[in-house]
């Protein structure tokens, strides 16, 4: 009876710490998962965000795609070097029409626009666009090189001048001639090569570009343009974003600021537009 006894406790001893065993197993099970929970919401907490980039593909030197197939130009490789400096996001390439950038940006299908972007009061009112500009084009007018009657715009009294339809080129032109007696024939085009033709064969004048744009038409399809006289504005180029990205925008023109400074941006800008197009004439 007492061996039994004996036994007895002996099994109840042996249960109590096997089942000792067992709650302490599932307690460190509980410790790890919960160190491992712990850890996973450090990592969310610490996650890179990904922001999808709207851009072009027909953009020559700007954003296109070249002869192996890969996405590149000027904004692209900016793009790609503000992502290098900035570790916290992610940028991602989303390629599309121009026209398709504004809306796909409103409807939230991309977070940042970068396109050579202009500002105006319509785009302003809807989105934010950063501090920093990336690009200062001075426009100019623009004639055939055979031409040597037009050195400036004053030139153009009683001549045509080609831009296209609701461009900045036409803003330009509109507001001289509202401020000097309507005295330039604007006629409005939606094609650039159809400028080229119409400047080649003496159907107009002029027209009103920039000169990295010139230098690419000369070369790309002869159009033997040429720019005179001062600049009539020096067009700046931001990035847009939505009115709700006030802490990417700030993150963006810090990156931005340091790529001016340690001279990166004329680097691309020369790479990719033939000339330092970053700062103001």
């Amino acid at each position: 009876m007492v061996k039994q006894r004996g036994i007895q406790k002996f099994r109840t001893a042996l249960l109590f710490i096997t089942m000792l065993v067992v709650l302490a197993g599932c307690s460190t099970g509980t410790a790890s998962n919960e160190s491992e929970s712990a850890s996973a919401a450090g990592d969310s907490d610490t996650k890179v965000k990904k922001i999808i980039v709207g851009t072009g593909t027909q953009f020559p030197n700007v954003c296109f795609i070249d002869e192996n197939g890969k996405l590149t130009g000027y904004d692209v490789e900016l793009i790609r070097e503000i992502d290098k400096r900035l570790p916290e996001y992610e940028f991602e390439f989303s390629t599309m029409d121009f026209k398709n950038l504004l809306l796909s940006l409103e409807t939230k299908k991309i977070d940042l626009i970068a396109h050579q972007m202009e500002v105006n009061d319509e785009r302003q009112a809807k989105f934010l666009f950063n501090d920093e500009a990336y690009n200062i084009f001075p426009n100019k007018i623009v004639v055939s090189q055979k031409n040597e009657e037009v050195k400036s715009i004053e030139d153009l009294k009683g001549k045509k001048l080609i831009v296209g339809a609701t461009s900045n080129a036409a803003v330009l032109a509109e507001k001289w001639n509202a401020a000097n007696g309507n005295g330039i024939d604007i006629v409005y085009s939606g094609a650039g090569e159809d400028t080229i033709t119409q400047i080649k064969t003496g159907r107009v004048d002029a027209t009103i570009s920039t000169q990295f744009a010139i230098d690419y038409q000369n070369k790309a399809v002869d159009a033997q343009l040429k720019t005179v006289g001062d600049a009539l504005s020096n067009s700046k180029v931001y990035f847009i974003l939505n009115k709700d990205e006030q802490e990417l925008k700030t993150k963006v023109d810090e990156a931005l600021k340091a790529i001016k400074e340690d001279g990166t941006l004329g680097k691309l800008s020369t790479e990719w537009l033939g000339a330092d197009y970053t700062v103001e004439e």
